[in-house]
């Protein structure tokens, strides 16, 4: 894996900041928040995570034993996970379209709250739909009704890809028309719409918020803004990336440690705060082309060209800002956002699935 020099880090943090509408120098300690969460939370949860070595569970496992202690998550996915991995602990194998085995999980590890992570997403899902409808719907189903028997607290994260072309792209409200085009959107909107039900005619505690793209230090894993990620890599080793988009395309994104914040903190949240069950929430938004202009004010050989994938930029018909957010932050460009400080974490840990240390200082979220 290529590296950035040590002067180009500093140059690329050092330009960065110079416009940034916020400090981007790395605070002493980047979890401080979720600490002063957890000495505000009232009981420690006994999280299932399933899904949990894809881009987000591993970050959350670390964020949550870093709030709680050892012992307070449970991490399954389908896969064999990395040798020696420090941010992978109590982990055992769980198929989410078999119920039972959820339960007898649930009933063994005493688990309180469930994190559904397990999903396909949208460019795989155009390309298996059958196989899109049994992870993203199947699993859905099985889960609410593990939590409607156990009386437990359930997240399904959704996505801006649950909207479509019929919605409107500025200042998109948290209730609008969804109307997505892919079987990725489709799967999410059910999932929104069923927890809903749930949560009426059972009193399940589903919550659920819709992401944006997000960024980290994962290889991308098959959605439209994929290209946020790869466009770092592809910088580092080759110089130069092909992007699937237009270049003006515009789409909502944010750090991993403010998606894994937003996730944390609304779980905490009282039941009875919640005016619904599903919010936007975003960071901020950039094209292609800004972020190819941000990444060559330090790398002034990377080049950039454009290949269009009619599936992708279709799905890339979605919302650019969002009217109320979940959890708020201010709007800000690609380069506003020290976002070149990726391709930091990249070089130094690439196969993380969460850098943990963002280029930010504590974020400022509320739930509303």
């Amino acid at each position: 894996m290529a590296s950035i020099p040590r002067k180009l880090l500093r140059s690329t943090v050092s330009l960065l900041n110079v416009n940034a509408t916020r400090n981007y120098a790395l605070p002493a300690d980047p979890l401080a928040r979720f600490k002063a969460l957890a000495s505000a939370t009232k009981e420690r949860p006994r999280v299932l995570i399933t899904g949990s070595l894809g881009q987000l569970g591993r970050g959350l496992n670390t964020v949550y034993k870093y709030m709680y202690g050892d012992g307070c998550v449970v991490m399954t996915d389908i896969v064999k996970p990395p040798r020696n991995a420090t941010d992978v602990s109590e982990y055992s194998y769980l198929d989410i379209l078999h119920q039972e085995s959820i339960e007898r999980m649930v009933v063994d590890k005493g688990i309180d709250t469930i994190v559904h992570y397990s999903a396909l997403l949208s460019a795989v899902g155009e390309q298996n739909v059958p196989l899109a409808l049994q992870v993203n719907c199947r699993g859905v189903e099985n889960v609410l009704e593990v939590a409607k028997k156990h009386n437990l607290k359930i997240f399904i994260p959704s996505t801006i890809g649950a909207f479509g072309p019929t919605t409107p792209r500025d200042n998109t409200p948290d209730l609008t028309i969804q109307c997505p085009t892919t079987i990725y959107g489709v799967s999410k909107v059910y999932a929104e719409r069923l927890g809903e039900y749930y949560h009426h005619k059972f009193g399940v505690d589903f919550r659920s918020l819709r992401f944006p793209g997000i960024i980290s230090a994962t290889k991308p894993g098959g959605g439209t803004t994929d290209y946020a990620i790869q466009i770092f890599y592809d910088a580092l080793e080759k110089g130069r990336h092909t992007c699937y988009l237009r270049p003006d395309t515009r789409l909502p994104m944010m750090y991993d440690t403010d998606c894994m914040a937003s996730v944390v903190q609304f779980l905490a949240a009282p039941n009875e705060s919640l005016t619904h069950r599903t919010y936007n929430v975003t960071g901020f938004s950039f094209t292609p082309e800004e972020i190819a202009k941000a990444i060559k004010k330090v790398m002034p050989n990377f080049e950039i060209d454009y290949k269009i994938c009619k599936i992708r930029q279709g799905i890339g018909t979605v919302p650019s800002r969002f009217l109320e957010f979940s959890i708020k932050k201010s709007p800000m460009t690609a380069d506003q956002n020290g976002i070149c400080d990726s391709a930091q974490n990249c070089s130094k840990n690439p196969f993380r699935a969460s850098t943990l240390a963002e280029p930010g200082g504590e974020a400022k979220t509320s739930i509303v």
